[in-house]
């Protein structure tokens, strides 16, 4: 018979915690407006575009991640039926906020005994971030639906590839939540 004793099992669990915590997890959540009438929803168009500030750098810079991110929603809603005309006939007027900052990570560090989980303690900076979409109601101007993701978006921002897939398989994962037309 196997004896474990609390340390093996607080190393052999915290090795599992921290795996799943390297791993890019993607929350996603959204909001209808009460009242909002989603079906008759059935053209879109981009806003003009605000200052566009991630908070990060190198993303404010970077044209080829708001365009990516257009193409991405464009993709996901013709594949839903909506149409993209020009902003004075669209049923509604999208827009796009991201958000980029650096967090720091200490689950090496056990809070209830006050000590490290193992040799290494130090903390891990990693970048995290929020994309959001908000579907405005063009007659009335009011928001008639919102999704959002948040994830670490760890390495991505310095891989275009990497950017890419993400960003496709974000938009697609924020977009899923749109009520049925």
């Amino acid at each position: 018979m196997l004896r474990f004793t609390r340390p093996a099992i607080v190393a052999g669990l915290s090795a599992v915690a921290l795996a799943l915590a390297g791993c890019a997890t993607l929350r996603v959540n959204s909001y209808l407006e009460r009242g909002a009438d989603f079906p008759r929803y059935r053209s879109y168009a981009w806003a003009q575009r605000d200052a566009f500030a991630t908070g990060d750098p190198r993303l404010d810079n970077n044209r080829f991640f708001s365009q990516r991110v257009e193409e991405a929603v464009d993709m996901q809603l013709a594949a839903r039926g909506f149409e993209k005309t020009g902003p004075g006939t669209a049923d509604v007027l999208l827009h796009i906020h991201a958000r980029m900052e650096q967090r720091l990570d200490t689950a090496a560090f056990d809070p209830i005994d006050g000590h490290c989980i193992d040799d290494d303690c130090r903390p891990e900076v990693y970048d995290a971030g929020t994309l959001m979409v908000d579907f405005m109601d063009r007659r009335t101007n009011r928001l008639a639906w919102r999704g959002w993701a948040e994830r670490s978006f760890d390495g991505v921002v310095d891989d275009q590839k990497w950017m890419e897939a993400t960003i496709d398989k974000t938009v697609a994962r924020i977009l899923a939540r749109l009520p049925r037309q």
